[in-house]
């Protein structure tokens, strides 16, 4: 069974502890304004209206589906910037064990692997046996994911998992909707299966003022999950808002400046977190 690639980062410091690789998956099940990287979203259609922009010739057509030269590929993001669907033509499909062989030569220097997307859990048969590989390497294993689908439907995810990083991007339904056009009702749920288990390796929020609000979220997340925190410490990566990467109908929100988010980190210190990050 092969995959689509979006993306194998070979060392990265921002996805989860220590230097890991971050693989990185195409397609989402949700759709939020501030999605920095929109172009993961959706599986390519193959409308090839990118192919003859392409400056290296990186895209080609073969058999009416619209082909990937990595090997030419000078990532200038002409493709993505052309594509009306929310998508990309800049994927590779992978074995779990292929993208594993990749891996493996970067052994040497990290200390796990995160898988990212689009949503991750959208492929749970890749995760296991990518995971099951990672592990036999003695490396550790994070998810970052939206928290969108069952993790209690996904045993053989979860035995070889080591942790998720959880967005949480609002905790009031209705504002959740507003961000993502999707109620949050299993996001919740599996925080606190997460949390049982002693598997929520983070939960993190991008703070967009005007869009969501930031101090009723850290309020309402600390409460939801007190009964965990009295027993050990969650770490909270509050994640500013930034306009690269953009579609551009939601551009209109302004970045936080360092004042509002130091305000947020005050925040969640008053409910309660004591590992806070804030990027």
């Amino acid at each position: 069974m092969k995959y689509p690639v979006n993306q194998i980062i070979p060392f990265s410091c921002v996805d989860g502890p220590g230097n890991r690789t971050a693989v990185f998956l195409q397609g989402c099940n949700i759709d939020c304004r501030y999605c920095h990287n929109p172009e993961t979203r959706r599986l390519c259609i193959n409308c090839s209206a990118c192919v003859e922009k392409c400056p290296v010739q990186a895209l080609y057509i073969e058999d009416g589906m619209v082909k990937f030269r990595p090997e030419r590929c000078v990532r200038c993001d002409t493709c993505i910037r052309l594509c009306p669907h929310d998508a990309s033509p800049r994927i590779r499909y992978m074995t779990a064990r292929e993208v594993f062989q990749e891996v493996q030569q970067y052994v040497p220097y990290i200390s796990g692997v995160t898988v990212s997307g689009g949503e991750c859990t959208l492929h749970p048969e890749f995760l296991a046996e990518f995971f099951a590989l990672c592990k036999e390497a003695g490396l550790n294993t994070l998810l970052d994911s939206n928290g969108m689908l069952p993790y209690g439907d996904m045993p053989r995810v979860m035995a070889v998992t080591d942790g998720v990083m959880l967005d949480i991007k609002a905790f009031d339904e209705e504002e959740h909707k507003s961000v993502t056009g999707f109620d949050n009702a299993q996001v919740l749920l599996n925080a606190a299966y997460l949390a049982d288990t002693g598997k929520l390796a983070e939960i993190r929020t991008v703070m967009v003022p005007g869009l969501n609000d930031g101090e009723a979220i850290i309020r309402q997340i600390a409460e939801y999950l007190k009964p965990h925190m009295d027993i050990s410490s969650l770490r909270y990566k509050l994640i500013a808002f930034r306009q690269n990467g953009v579609r551009e109908q939601y551009r209109h929100y302004p970045q936080p400046d360092a004042d509002y988010m130091e305000h947020m980190r005050e925040c969640a210190m008053e409910a309660g977190f004591q590992e806070i990050i804030v990027i």
